[in-house]
């Protein structure tokens, strides 16, 4: 067994009573107190998340641009320094690589955010393709990375900072933000359905900041949480995860991620032809949302049927701890993608009924 990779946090986790898992060869956090609570504290008032395991890659040079253009499927040509935008790295195929976060820091500097799981296969992959004048760097061990997500995260980070988080827009980031005597870029981006910041720092200040968070939102009541809840929270809201709405043989089309490729930019990005024949062919499957009818809880891999055909499979299922429900995504044929449509869920043997719904199965209100 090769050892877990642990964060920069690591040392503070069981002052706040982590329970640790093995995700993705890293010991993570699952829950600080319990799933549900913290799911709701993010809901509600405000949580703070540990995702330092995700990885970030430099990408600078002249022709930084070019480079992010042709690995990726959103058009980066559209982004002003410091905005963000979600990206997605293709097969020629158009099977999914990874989703990620583009930075745009300068002209010349972009910064990649991608998945803790993927760092080394991502980082691999750009090398392979490098060209022109840029240097591809995996700056992942040098930095941390905390989300404070909730509709109180800009009131509770206000504390510790002069600067006015206000003018942080939607995918919108300022690169040097004084937070409590730490420097950080501040993003105000999120993997939750709600209002809030990813924010980046320096891995040896990471504690020491992730402590002073947590102590300013004593009062609105901000609590630490893991990736149960991170799970839950961003099912909700249809978030694609790596590894179950994504993969190797998952396109980007398939998981309803069309508004991130752009398939009329001028670039000719890695997967642009496989993904344009198949949109217009019409993609073979599509991710939709079901709703139990019968009960049991629709998890991962369990087989779709309608009638006696098998049309797909669950890639996320769970209680939905705001709906009371129990809810999924699954990955069926497109011709049987109806909504209210019933289907089946082969649950431990057992055909048990569900109906498609609308996704996503929560939103916030603005």
């Amino acid at each position: 067994m090769s050892e877990l990779k642990r964060t920069p946090l690591f040392s503070v986790y069981a002052k706040y009573g982590a329970k640790t898992i093995d995700f993705g060869g890293w010991e993570l956090p699952v829950q600080f107190s319990s799933i549900k609570e913290e799911h709701e504290a993010v809901r509600e008032r405000a949580g703070l998340f540990d995702v330092s395991h995700m990885g970030e890659v430099d990408v600078i040079g002249p022709d930084a641009l070019a480079f992010v253009q042709k690995m990726t499927t959103n058009d980066a040509s559209k982004l002003v320094v410091n905005q963000a935008q979600y990206a997605i790295m293709c097969y020629p195929d158009g099977g999914t690589v990874d989703d990620l976060l583009v930075y745009k820091r300068a002209d010349d500097h972009y910064l990649l955010v991608i998945n803790a799981g993927n760092i080394d296969k991502d980082v691999s992959w750009l090398k392979e393709h490098e060209e022109g004048n840029i240097t591809v760097s995996n700056i992942s061990s040098e930095m941390a990375q905390l989300a404070l997500q909730g509709p109180l995260a800009e009131q509770v980070l206000a504390k510790l900072t002069d600067t006015d988080l206000g003018e942080i827009g939607f995918f919108r980031f300022l690169p040097e933000v004084n937070l409590g005597g730490y420097k950080a870029l501040v993003s105000r981006t999120g993997y939750t359905g709600e209002d809030g910041f990813e924010i980046y720092c320096h891995a040896d200040v990471a504690a020491s900041l992730w402590e002073k968070i947590l102590e300013v939102g004593k009062e609105e009541g901000v609590l630490p949480c893991g990736l149960g809840a991170r799970d839950t929270l961003r099912f909700e809201a249809k978030l694609p995860l790596y590894g179950q709405e994504l993969t190797r043989e998952i396109s980007p089309l398939e998981a309803g991620l069309g508004f991130a490729v752009k398939l009329d930019k001028e670039a000719d990005f890695i997967g642009k032809a496989a993904l344009q024949e198949q949109k217009d062919q019409g993609v073979p499957r599509k991710l939709i949302g079901i709703e139990m009818i019968d009960r049991g809880i629709p998890r991962t891999h369990y087989p779709v049927y309608s009638g006696d055909e098998l049309i797909g499979e669950v890639t996320t299922g769970t209680q939905s701890p705001t709906l009371k429900k129990n809810v999924g995504l699954a990955l069926i044929r497109t011709e049987y993608a109806t909504l209210d449509a019933e289907v089946d869920v082969e649950i431990r043997g057992k055909r048990v009924k569900a109906q498609i719904v609308k996704t996503p199965f929560y939103k916030r209100s603005k």
